[in-house]
């Protein structure tokens, strides 16, 4: 039993090693949904390593600030996670393996440059 320990123990590192943790963060400027050239950068970054995994989904979760019209709101929200969804599947990554979440906008976070953002992470299916 005790020689099991350790390569129990190696087996659960292996498996973590080899799924990708990182969630990739775009910003936007308020009330936009136009991407700037770090953007753009950040989306390529993704893209490489969703490259690197594929057998991994691409979950894309649109936020944008709660202002004055929250139906405004959701709105952009939804057309920062489609562009960004586009974007990714510009830069070869298979439609079929993005996936669109766009959050309602919630007063939590106010109008800081945080609630105008759109997440990327590589997820298991």
């Amino acid at each position: 039993m005790r020689r099991l320990l350790p390569l129990l123990g190696l087996s659960i590192l292996a498996a973590c090693a080899s799924q990708p943790a990182r969630k990739y963060v775009v910003f936007f400027s308020n009330q936009s949904v136009e991407l700037n050239d770090t953007a753009r950068n950040v989306i390529a970054e993704a893209a490489r390593k969703a490259e690197s995994h594929p057998g991994s989904i691409v979950q894309v979760e649109g936020y944008a600030a709660a202002g004055g019209d929250l139906s405004a709101d959701a709105l952009i929200a939804i057309q920062r996670a489609k562009l960004v969804a586009a974007t990714l599947h510009d830069d070869g990554i298979s439609g079929d393996r993005i996936r669109q979440t766009p959050r309602a906008p919630t007063n939590g976070e106010g109008m800081t440059v945080g609630a105008r953002r759109v997440e990327i992470e590589l997820v298991n299916p």
